[in-house]
């Protein structure tokens, strides 16, 4: 698949400083794929891709207390261990600032994590600025994640746990979204595996997206709130109450980050709430950004 980029506009340096929305720019970029800015507000830094309106917003971390997780998504992004509690080996496609793969590592010392990020000033940034360095079993790689998961599946190489989580500014970019790419990533999968991706919570790519889901994996497991967190693959098929066993389970660990399994579990929810007739989203048709711009 040919990937096609268009030229970036970067705000000169002379504009650091207050930027409306985002707070006080600390540091900016231009990348090889994107701008990437870091701005700081009140006690939250966080990384943007984009400063119109104050969207962007890639990853954030609470400055006074970096153990909290500032964004929901993170949090909802968690709540893949109650139906895979034991994960040895874990997959992430996306980067950011790394909080996520930071959290797993304090979780799960004993996990092997490999994190891909396509853009090397991200991987740079997450650590200069949102301190993320990967422990002794993770590994960054700067690499598409549909060529890195092709590549894996021509290895032979399993998980327990593929977490999807790559955004490129305003939309998740179209070859992560298709039929074809899910089938991919589910060829990953130990039993018992389960996908974890950071998608829409509105937009006109919700049914679209739900359908592609629905196509690849059968049923899933939709947490909806502001963000929208799907969880899919054999895990999914642990009975409700073993889902809450290993939330209690994990329960105290899960506190010293901001997750309570009184939030999550009741957002995880089987119903189809979207149109069955949606249209799938394949490698000939996935208009993202179109779609998903929520208008």
């Amino acid at each position: 698949m040919v990937r096609r980029f268009f030229p970036l506009l970067l705000l000169p340096l002379a504009a650091c400083g207050a930027s409306g929305d985002v707070g006080n720019i600390v540091h900016q970029e231009r990348s090889l794929y994107r701008n990437i800015y870091v701005a700081e507000q009140g006690r939250e830094r966080c990384m943007y891709f984009r400063l119109r309106g104050g969207g962007g917003k890639q990853s954030c971390i609470d400055l006074d207390d970096p153990r909290r997780l500032v964004s929901e998504y993170s949090r909802l992004m968690l709540a893949g261990l109650y139906v895979q509690p034991q994960p040895r080996r874990i997959l992430m496609i996306g980067l950011g600032g790394g909080v996520v793969p930071a959290v797993l590592q304090q979780l799960l010392p004993e996990a092997e994590i490999e994190a891909v990020e396509i853009d090397p000033a991200v991987i740079r940034v997450a650590g200069s600025h949102f301190n993320f360095k990967a422990g002794p079993k993770t590994r960054v790689h700067a690499d598409d994640g549909r060529v890195f998961i092709k590549r894996q599946l021509a290895a032979g190489a399993k998980y327990d746990i593929v977490m999807l989580d790559a955004y490129d500014g305003e939309y998740i970019p179209e070859h992560l979204l298709t039929l074809e790419f899910l089938r991919e990533v589910g060829g990953l999968l130990n039993p018992g595996g389960a996908v974890v991706s950071n998608t829409w919570s509105s937009s006109r790519l919700y049914d679209h997206e739900s359908a592609t889901y629905e196509a690849a994996f059968g049923s899933f497991l939709n947490l909806r709130s502001r963000n929208r967190i799907i969880v899919a693959g054999p895990a999914v098929q642990l009975p409700a109450d073993q889902r809450a066993a290993n939330a209690a389970a994990y329960e105290e660990r899960l506190r010293a980050f901001g997750v309570s399994q009184e939030t999550l579990l009741p957002l995880m929810k089987s119903e189809r709430d979207w149109d069955p007739a949606a249209r799938v989203l394949t490698d000939q048709y996935s208009p993202s950004n179109l779609l998903g711009s929520g208008s």
